[in-house]
């Protein structure tokens, strides 16, 4: 039998650090039938004293190449009973090995300061990243939440890398300002970005949810400036709003008034735009005189937006129809494991009742392990860019690139 790319994850919800790594080493490398080549390790919050006795931990029982891992407000993984589960602000650890034949996994640490200029040779990126753009490398990137120069990052990255994908999120804690971690290969750092370039026989695909539903229809901005849309379809923004929140129902005119946003479409070519297709973003302003509209993002003449909704229901159909959308493209060789990064303004808080992301993945992808943390920022692509996105749950699928 050919050599198979293999996943496992194990979660704990053991309240002694101790009891929690010697369970989720045990559980995860039972799973697999040979050694592990890459590790990911979320610890929660509720560990925050805890942080720097991890690793050591760790390594008294885990031999892995590569390793790294973030802390997180809440982590997801699967449980004793084959369970997946999303645990939020309680003692948890979620441990995902893999076993990568054919893949070449090269772990770094980056501050901002390191970062080269965006105006500069993509030969800049590379030797800092220490990968070369051929073959196709895919990236898992956790970061810092405020000192990372986490955008730049990404926008450098897929300077450099063109094609290939880029999933993670900014590591949280339980509360505002509390302290974050982030691991990788032995080491504690609290800012900067930890990642790993895996490039050979792997592909990563990605699910992004951003937990909107488009209103009304897409309009093009006729006039802008930085982030200011000053006219749509040559009108004021704001009177197009006005006249498309009247024609709502009573309902969707409720929600508009604290969870209305604009989607920016990502193709410039596409048709007939639908979900997915959009990169949503916050609105922060207008000016009642002027008729303009300030959003969380940058936009030139020729872009077409539509404004969105956002609320549970949304956020379930919306991860449903990209998991349906996912399912029908399936390719032949099948996914071996997975990792979710959700928003901390997802999970029970938004629902009403827990794990419901990720059950709803394993419905669609069953059996797969499946390992993550909620997140202050989540890492994902829309269209060919790597975006920073809110309210999110971005999915990470690895799968062999060989058939058979």
């Amino acid at each position: 039998m050919a050599d198979q790319m293999q996943w496992a994850n194990a979660l704990s919800t053991r309240p002694s650090l101790e009891a929690a790594v010697a369970d989720v080493v045990q559980r995860a490398t039972s799973s697999l039938s040979a050694p592990a080549d890459l590790g990911l390790v979320f610890i929660s919050s509720a560990f925050t004293s805890e942080y720097s006795r991890l690793l050591p931990l760790l390594a008294e029982q885990l031999s892995v190449p590569v390793l790294i891992g973030c802390s997180g407000g809440g982590v997801i993984g699967t449980s004793l009973a084959g369970h997946t589960q999303e645990l939020e602000a309680e003692p948890a650890l979620s441990l995902s090995l893999a076993h990568l034949p054919g893949v070449d996994v090269k772990a770094f640490h980056i501050v901002a300061e390191q970062l080269p200029d965006l105006d500069g040779p993509p030969n800049s990126w590379i030797d800092l990243i220490g990968v070369p753009s051929s073959p196709t490398s895919h990236f898992i990137l956790l970061s810092a939440s405020f000192s990372s120069g986490i955008n730049d990052l990404l926008q450098g990255l897929d300077y450099a890398y063109p094609g290939s994908r880029k999933v993670g999120g900014q590591a949280s804690s339980g509360v505002m300002g509390g302290r974050i971690a982030l691991f990788c290969n032995g080491r504690l750092y609290q800012e900067g970005t930890v990642g790993v370039a895996l490039s050979g026989n792997i592909v990563l695909e990605t699910i992004v949810a951003q937990g909107c539903r488009p209103i009304g229809q897409p309009y093009q901005v006729t006039k802008g400036d930085r982030n200011i849309i000053l006219e749509l379809d040559e009108q004021a923004p704001l009177s197009i709003l006005r006249d498309l929140i009247a024609s709502l129902s009573e309902e969707d005119r409720t929600l508009a008034q604290n969870s209305l946003f604009v989607g920016l479409a990502m193709d410039e070519f596409k048709p007939c735009l639908q979900q997915g297709d959009f990169l949503i973003r916050e609105i922060l302003g207008v000016d009642p005189s002027g008729g303009a509209i300030a959003i969380g993002d940058y936009v030139r003449p020729g872009q077409r937006l539509q404004f969105h909704l956002r609320d549970a229901e949304a956020s379930a159909e919306d991860l449903e129809f990209l998991l349906e959308r996912y399912q029908k493209e399936q390719q032949s060789q099948p996914a071996a494991g997975a990792l979710m990064f959700s928003c901390l303004g997802r999970g029970e808080g938004l629902y009403g009742k827990p794990n419901f992301d990720s059950q709803l993945f394993q419905r669609y992808l069953n059996n797969i392990p499946l390992g993550g943390f909620f997140c202050a920022g989540e890492i994902g692509p829309v269209g060919d860019t790597t975006f920073l996105h809110g309210y999110t749950s971005v999915f990470g699928i690895c799968r062999s690139l060989e058939n058979g």
